[in-house]
């Protein structure tokens, strides 16, 4: 092999360079503000305790989250008539930047002091910048309404005999 056989690898790399940088940069001008702005959107519309953060890590990784922080305030009476209950806070729907530019999914469960927790975490999908679209964030948003309900009121299982 000649050394003129590595041009073929040289434009490849070249190329994925290019196509990170655009992808980071896709996530700066535009796909971070559709998140948190849908996220912000869903929050305003329905006030059940949640909030949107965005986060920026040590180094490039930046991420937005949707996550539960208080009791909804039409629950609060609710919960008061039983002296023992406490409420939970946590749970988040995250959107992470990965290193190379793509969108990381992934849902946070609640976090319980003295219990251990087997799956403190679920990932969804990995997406290119260019195709999270509100439909897409709202599809997630409802992914992750469904496992906090199944974390809030896990499915028993039916056991026979004794």
């Amino acid at each position: 092999m000649k050394i003129e056989h590595l041009q073929e690898r040289i434009n490849d790399y070249k190329d994925s360079i290019k196509t990170v940088v655009n992808k980071k940069t896709l996530w700066n001008t535009k796909t971070k503000a559709l998140i948190s702005n849908t996220l912000k959107a869903i929050c305003n519309q329905y006030d059940i305790g949640w909030n949107v953060q965005e986060l920026k890590w040590i180094g490039t990784n930046e991420a937005v989250n949707i996550s539960f922080d208080s009791l909804p305030k039409e629950l609060i009476d609710c919960s008061r008539q039983i002296s023992a209950y406490q409420f939970v806070s946590g749970g988040a729907l995250m959107f992470s930047q990965a290193y190379n530019g793509d969108i990381n999914t992934f849902i946070l469960f609640p976090f319980i002091e003295h219990i251990p927790l087997e799956n403190s975490s679920m990932e969804l999908e990995t997406y290119d910048p260019k195709a999270i679209s509100e439909k897409l964030i709202i599809e997630n948003v409802d992914t992750f309404l469904k496992e906090m309900i199944k974390w809030e009121v896990p499915m028993t299982k039916q056991k026979l005999g004794y």
